[in-house]
């Protein structure tokens, strides 16, 4: 059986000026003008190529460059990869096309040439606008230079992203408040929001566990994600997945495409590809398998990521997959008993407490297949 196209395409840029303090992401600290950089986008538009003459990318529909830092490449050769793109894809097909950007690297003349090669959204690595949070932290810019990437983004981009980090060291709930309030007042259209969690490797890992630093106060930071709540949906801003703000038509499509089953090409170090047909669903890193689902696990696994989205599961959708679950609507059941979720208007949806125990619920869904 054939497999379905591929609708999202995600390019990993693994290079940064410096590692962050909570980082584990598949990262490294380098010149970008080095010829370790030079072969790794020598070798991933090689690998592109070979992709684009097997037909893979001809119906990629959204295209999302993120790492590391892909501004760090600077102007020439960031321009030059989007250019390539250009070339590889049918562009008339391409809704969104994104790039992430730390405050630091991101320029006027990038955004301005990578907006006519296509590009139309803009996400920023903002994490906070407190000086002091961001020293912590070990980002490469301050509170003024953040503010300036958002004005330049917004030279040619409308849709207009920042993300933002809550729980951080030094971090009061107030500072956090102000932070949203800030993002708000630039004008920008989409804010990520996520606690700071402490992963093994790296340098807040290696202080929590010598005692000069803490681990996260949960309850601080499940206050500090009902703040967001508060303050941004009289802004405008709807709850559209459980990390993520928009005004409306601004939602991220192709976040949208990773908890609503479409295929996706990744290309780079780490980045994942998904591909499927109506009976198996494979995802390949590096050229391992780390995933085979039958055909039950992707339906346990499709409504699991639906319950990342504020829309959640509508009663057809869950009638079909019990037929491949069949202890399904028991579950769901149990999980509106658990307040994890609701049945509203013909559909499952996530409760407040369902967005703050995720692993809970979507464990719960998973565990049927």
């Amino acid at each position: 059986m054939p497999f379905d196209p591929h609708k999202a395409l995600y390019i990993h840029i693994p290079f940064c000026l410096s590692r962050c303090n909570y980082c584990d992401f598949a990262t490294e600290s380098c010149k970008s003008d080095s010829k370790h950089v030079r072969k790794y986008l020598d070798n991933l538009m090689f690998e592109m190529r070979e992709s684009s003459k097997k037909g893979l990318l001809s119906e990629i529909e959204t295209v999302y460059i993120g790492g590391g830092t892909p501004t760090h490449l600077g102007h020439k050769q960031l321009i030059e990869l989007l250019y390539f793109l250009s070339t590889m894809l049918y562009m008339k097909n391409v809704k969104e096309f994104t790039i992430e950007a730390n405050p630091e690297s991101l320029t006027e003349e990038i955004v301005k040439d990578a907006w006519a090669l296509g590009v139309n959204r803009i996400s920023i690595g903002v994490q906070s606008f407190d000086d002091g949070v961001l020293n912590a932290l070990g980002r490469a810019h301050d509170s003024d230079r953040a503010k300036q990437a958002v004005e330049v983004a917004k030279l040619r981009c409308e849709n207009v992203s920042v993300d933002l980090m809550c729980g951080l060291p030094g971090q009061t709930e107030s500072m956090w408040q102000k932070d949203l309030e800030t993002a708000v007042s630039l004008g920008v259209k989409h804010i990520s929001v996520y606690p700071l969690t402490i992963e093994e490797h790296t340098p807040f890992y290696k202080q929590c566990m010598k005692g000069q630093m803490s681990f996260p106060d949960e309850d601080l930071q499940a206050d500090m994600m009902n703040d967001a709540e508060r303050i941004l949906k009289p802004c405008g801003f709807e709850r559209y997945e459980v990390a993520s703000y928009a005004i409306s038509g601004f939602e991220s499509r192709h976040n949208i495409s990773y908890w609503t089953g479409v295929p996706y090409l990744g290309f780079g170090r780490s980045a994942a590809s998904m591909t499927q047909n109506d009976q198996r669903r494979m995802r390949i890193q590096d050229g391992v398998v780390t995933d085979d689902l039958n055909r039950a696990q992707m339906e346990a696994e499709d409504i699991m990521l639906m319950f990342r989205m504020s829309k959640g599961v509508g009663d057809s959708r869950i009638f079909q997959a019990s037929n491949y679950l069949p202890e399904l609507q028991n579950t769901l059941e149990n999980l509106i008993e658990k307040g994890l979720i609701e049945h509203v208007d013909g559909r499952y949806v996530p409760t407040n407490k369902g967005w703050l125990c995720g692993n809970e619920l979507y464990g719960e869904i998973f565990d049927l297949a």
